[in-house]
């Protein structure tokens, strides 16, 4: 049976959509869940994240074997299948498969395989291309005997993100309170069909499949407005502009519903948070290489700091139990 993947999504960067999934990675784990968290973006800021400097150097020595993603499905590019990823242990509960910034050399491959799929008579190798990802998080999450994988992808609509879009049951959309973040959400919509509608025609052509082929459900769960300012714990008037349109233009292009009559963002039952800036904790977080809800006196989290963790916690710790009722995870009763 395979893990459930949850996918962060959004084609417009610069929303805190990576610092939004390291949170959520740790804080799932926090509360009891087994979580494999993959570095799908090229740009490999969620892996720079959780390890630093020396261990990245190490994970991409010419000797490292199948320490990343990249490494993993490497050897597709020339008659192979992909190489069990010697994923890095953050926790107890939580592991990543770290991202390489070689992974964009995968892109053309991808891309070339999406046509091939439908229309090569032998589709065992475009269909080991277009599933690497997938089995490569399975296999890994198998071994880590993990209940959720949450995958963080780059901000565009290319192979790769199509890729990881049809290995994924259910996405979550980050948003900003801007216009490029309502238009990237016009554009995100009819991508998401497409590709959805694309891999079910390719999985239907192919009518013996000789593995395990991901559904590609890309079931919409909701969307996080991101980084508002915030004053007497209302958005202020500057962000309240584009928060307003979220919900309409939501329903339009990623759920194809009627968006004539829509609540309000606060009373929006697809908006599964509205997170303030943490700003003031970043830099604290960033130097313990923690997440901002786990930062203590230590750490430097003293006086308002201290209060700003708080609520912190609690607001991711509600975010991902809403997240895991919705995609129908269970939180374990003896976490930690």
């Amino acid at each position: 049976m395979s893990v459930p993947v949850l996918t962060f999504f959004n084609n417009k960067g610069g929303v805190g959509k990576t610092s939004l999934v390291y949170h959520l990675a740790c804080m799932f784990a926090e509360q009891g869940l087994r979580v494999v968290a993959v570095d799908l973006d090229p740009q490999a800021n969620l892996t720079a994240a959780f390890l630093d400097d020396e261990q990245l150097a190490d994970l991409w020595t010419d000797s490292a074997g199948a320490s990343t993603i990249f490494r993993s499905v490497k050897p597709l590019l020339d008659v192979g299948d992909f190489a069990p990823v010697d994923y890095q242990r953050v926790n107890q509960r939580l592991a990543l498969i770290p991202g390489d910034l070689g992974l964009s050399g995968f892109e053309d491959e991808l891309s070339a395989t999406w046509t091939a799929a439908l229309n090569d008579k032998n589709k065992a190798r475009p269909f080991r291309i277009l599933t690497a990802f997938w089995r490569a998080a399975q296999e890994s999450a198998h071994r880590f005997h993990a209940d959720l994988i949450v995958f963080d992808v780059g901000p565009n609509l290319g192979a790769i993100n199509r890729a990881a879009l049809l290995a994924s049951n259910h996405v979550v959309v980050p948003l900003g309170a801007d216009l490029f973040s309502l238009q990237g959400l016009h554009n995100l919509g009819p991508m998401l069909h497409d590709w959805r509608s694309g891999w079910t025609r390719r999985r239907g052509d192919w009518k013996l499949p000789e593995f395990d082929l991901p559904v590609g459900d890309m079931t919409p769960v909701g969307y996080i407005a991101m980084r508002h300012g915030v004053r007497l714990t209302r958005p202020v008037k500057a962000y309240t502009r584009w928060l307003d349109q979220i919900p309409a233009e939501f329903r339009k292009s990623v759920l194809e519903k009627d968006a004539t009559k829509v609540p309000t963002i606060e009373k929006d039952p697809y908006c599964l948070a509205m997170l303030k800036n943490y700003n003031s904790l970043m830099p604290l977080a960033q130097e313990a290489r923690k997440p901002i809800f786990s930062l203590r006196s230590a750490d430097g989290a003293i006086g308002s700091h201290a209060n700003a963790v708080a609520k912190a916690h609690g607001d991711f710790k509600a975010l991902a139990q809403d997240i895991a009722k919705r995609i129908g995870l269970a939180m374990p009763e003896d976490a930690a």
